[in-house]
């Protein structure tokens, strides 16, 4: 079948098999080319399957030749409707590790849930014994507590006052005002308890109850601080409640595994154009700014250049990892840098919906959000047919 973007809103229904191969195999690519990495042997990545868990999975595999675990959840294609891009990212990847000779070993399910995590640890003990780097990447707005049954769904709100503040719709280039309302008592709650650090304290307990983390094992999780700017949005809002219960975890699980020469983490790291960061108010404006000015200044990231930094220079630096005042790593450094975020200041008072093009990377931010779909690749011959039955 021809498979076109579908766009509803800001979510695209569709994705190209193809066009997914080829943006994993650009990162693949641009890791070959960099010098490897060292002191990695096997890696387990919750949330492998797009954006920065799926760079951390290419990176260490290809960086370090590491043997990895991924798991997700996606969708694969039923009859003419195609498979999420995470299914055809993971099918990218499964293959190209293969190929070069890697193992690999990709597990499609709830990861809250505790039978994806007993499938997990089987998996590891069977295969790898054990595992030396644990990577938290895992982004979902729902989650069931495997021991509750209890459900709990995210929100992007602030907390206390509403915030009003500019805003863009990437499609059609209009910026406008925007108001976020903020969150009640339990939509606090049902936020942290979706994303915050209770899961990946989870994943921990059962892994090491189960004997198959390695001496001196390494885990860490991702989050966001972002700039003043966007901090009512979200430092300060429900996302950012949820992201302090996170460090709180990575603090006790640190103190856990330091037991065993090991050492928990939280990198803090830059914002890049994902799905999700194409629905935020507020945002996907000032991403839009921010990869503008950003490239000027020649310190422009995307997810790969930055997961292959963390391993490279950061949880593998040596004996001692660099961290800030709060024990979190730094590589979102670039992004706040002051000669960065006094621009975007700058151009944030005067940027409108007529001077949107000239003076933001909009476009760049269009094409980036398509490319998660593996759309708009120039090497993809979008006119040709395609199959989107593709099988891990």
């Amino acid at each position: 079948m021809i498979i076109k973007p579908r766009i509803r809103g800001f979510i695209c229904t569709t994705a190209h098999p193809v066009g997914c191969a080829h943006n994993v195999q650009e990162q693949i690519d641009w890791v070959r080319n960099q010098p490897s990495l060292k002191g990695i042997r096997n890696v387990l990545v919750v949330g492998a399957s797009t954006g920065y868990g799926l760079a951390s999975r290419i990176a260490a595999c290809f960086g370090a030749a590491a043997g990895t675990v991924g798991v997700f959840f996606e969708r694969p294609a039923v009859r003419n409707r195609t498979a999420s891009a995470g299914w055809y990212n993971s099918v990218a990847f499964e293959r190209a590790a293969k190929d070069a000779g890697y193992y690999s070993k990709s597990i499609n399910g709830d990861a809250f849930s505790d039978e994806i995590k007993e499938e997990t640890v089987s998996a590891i003990r069977e295969d790898l014994g054990t595992v030396d780097l644990v990577v938290y990447s895992l982004a979902s707005p729902r989650r069931t507590h495997p021991r509750t049954g209890a459900q709990y769904t995210s929100v992007l709100k602030t907390v206390g006052e509403p915030y009003t503040g500019k805003t863009v719709d990437i499609h059609t280039g209009v910026v406008s005002e925007v108001t976020i309302e903020p969150a009640t008592g339990d939509e606090i709650d049902n936020t942290v308890a979706v994303m915050g650090g209770e899961d990946w304290d989870m994943w921990i307990q059962v892994l090491e109850a189960a004997g198959v983390l390695a001496e001196g094992v390494r885990t860490v999780a991702y989050t966001y601080i972002g700039p003043e700017l966007t901090r009512p949005v979200y430092g300060d809002g429900t996302i950012g409640k949820a992201k302090i219960h996170l460090e709180s975890t990575a603090r006790h699980l640190d103190a856990r595994l330091r037991k065993r020469n090991g050492r928990a983490y939280i990198s803090a790291n830059k914002a890049v154009v994902t799905q999700s960061s194409a629905a935020v108010p507020v945002v996907s404006l000032y991403i839009s700014l921010l990869y503008k000015i950003m490239k000027e200044k020649n310190v422009h990231e995307g997810c790969i250049e930055q997961m292959y930094r963390l391993l490279k220079d950061r949880v593998y630096a040596g004996t001692h990892v660099p961290t800030d005042e709060s024990g979190r790593i730094r590589i979102d450094e670039l992004e706040l840098r002051e000669d960065v975020q006094s621009r975007i200041e700058s151009l944030w008072q005067s940027v409108t919906t007529e001077n949107l093009e000239a003076v933001s990377d909009v476009q760049v931010f269009r094409a980036e959000f398509l490319k998660l779909f593996g759309f708009g690749l120039p090497a993809v011959d979008y006119a040709a047919h395609a199959d989107p039955g593709q099988p891990l």
